[in-house]
C-alpha cells in the first residue's frame, strides 16, 4: 500500500485497527478519543519539545490517541489527518461535542461572566467550544471559562470569504508547524481561512496544490486563487498582490506578485501550480 507518513496511523510497532491488513504492524489498536485542552499545542515528529511541530491542535480539536507514555501521546488528529507527537497534558478525555467555533482572531475566556475577571488564553480563530451556561452577554465553555458571544459562531454557521479571514491574520508571526494568529505558517494560514468557511483544507502545501480547486492559467490569477511553488503557498488579494506566511518577513504580509516571484525563485524554483478554489 502506498501511503502518506504524515496522514497514516502506522508505525512498524503499532498502528491504528482500521488499517488492519493494509499496512504491517506489530500490533493495532483502537484509538482514545481526545480533545485539546490547552489553547493551542504541537503536534511534533517525535516525543520531545526539541523535536520539528509539523502541526498544532486547537483547543476542542479531537485527537485520537494510539499511545500515551513518558507523559507524550502519540496518534492522529482528524481534522486534517496529520500525525505525530503530542504532550499529554495538554489533552482531555474526548466531553461533549462542540456547540461553537471562536470567530475572533483571538478570544479571552474569563473566570466568571465579567471582562474584570481573571483571562485564560488567549484562544484562537477555530477552536471548537461546548456550551455549557449562558449569562447576559456571556457564554460558559466547557474546560475553558466565560467567553463574550460576539466571539463565537455557532457550529454550521460560516464566513463566506476565506481572503477576508486571511486578512484578518495579517501581520500574524510566522511559525513553522503554525496554525493560528499567536504564530502561522504559509499552509497553515490557507487551512485557517477555509476551516473558518466552512471548507476542507489538507495541511501542507504539497497536498494543497493537489487537492484544493481546479488549475488556472498564470494570466488569470487573481483575488482567491493560489499559488504554490515546491515548499510554499500564497494567496492572491488582486491580479499583482498576495498575502502568504513567509520567513523573509516573519510574519503574514501582503506582497506584490512580482517581487515574492523574484523572491521565491532561488529558494523554491518557479512555481508549480496555480489554482483557484
Amino acid at each position: 500500500m502506498s501511503s502518506d507518513a504524515r496522514t497514516t496511523a502506522a508505525r512498524p510497532d503499532l498502528a491504528a485497527r482500521w488499517l488492519e491488513g493494509l499496512v504491517p504492524a506489530a500490533r493495532y489498536v483502537d484509538p482514545q478519543p481526545m480533545v485539546c485542552a490547552s489553547p493551542v499545542t504541537g503536534i511534533r515528529g517525535a516525543p520531545s519539545d526539541a523535536s520539528e511541530q509539523h502541526d498544532q491542535l486547537l483547543f476542542g480539536e479531537v485527537f485520537q490517541a494510539l499511545e500515551i507514555a513518558g507523559g507524550w501521546a502519540w496518534g492522529q488528529a482528524p481534522r486534517d489527518g496529520y500525525v505525530g507527537w503530542v504532550r499529554a497534558a495538554d489533552l482531555a478525555p474526548k466531553g461533549p461535542a462542540p456547540t461553537h467555533r471562536i470567530a475572533a482572531t483571538l478570544a479571552h475566556a474569563y473566570a466568571e461572566p465579567d471582562v474584570r475577571s481573571p483571562a485564560a488564553g488567549p484562544f484562537v480563530l477555530g477552536s471548537l467550544v461546548a456550551e455549557e451556561a449562558r449569562e447576559g452577554r456571556f457564554l460558559k465553555a466547557a474546560g475553558a471559562g466565560w467567553f463574550v458571544l460576539e466571539a463565537l459562531s455557532p457550529i454550521g454557521r460560516f464566513e463566506t470569504d476565506p481572503v477576508a479571514v486571511a486578512e484578518r491574520l495579517a501581520g500574524a508571526p510566522y511559525l513553522w508547524g503554525g496554525r493560528s494568529s499567536l504564530g502561522i505558517d504559509c499552509s497553515g494560514l490557507i487551512q485557517q481561512a477555509l476551516y473558518a468557511c466552512g471548507r476542507a483544507c489538507p495541511r501542507d502545501s504539497d497536498q494543497q496544490a493537489r487537492l484544493l480547486g481546479r488549475p488556472i492559467s498564470p494570466e488569470t490569477f487573481g483575488r482567491g486563487d493560489l499559488v504554490f511553488w515546491k515548499g510554499h503557498v500564497a494567496l492572491g488579494l488582486s491580479p499583482d498582490r498576495v498575502l502568504h506566511a513567509n520567513s523573509a518577513a516573519m510574519a503574514v504580509s501582503v506582497d506584490t506578485l512580482d517581487e515574492v516571484l523574484v523572491r521565491n525563485r532561488p529558494i523554491y524554483g518557479e512555481p508549480t501550480a496555480w489554482r483557484r478554489l
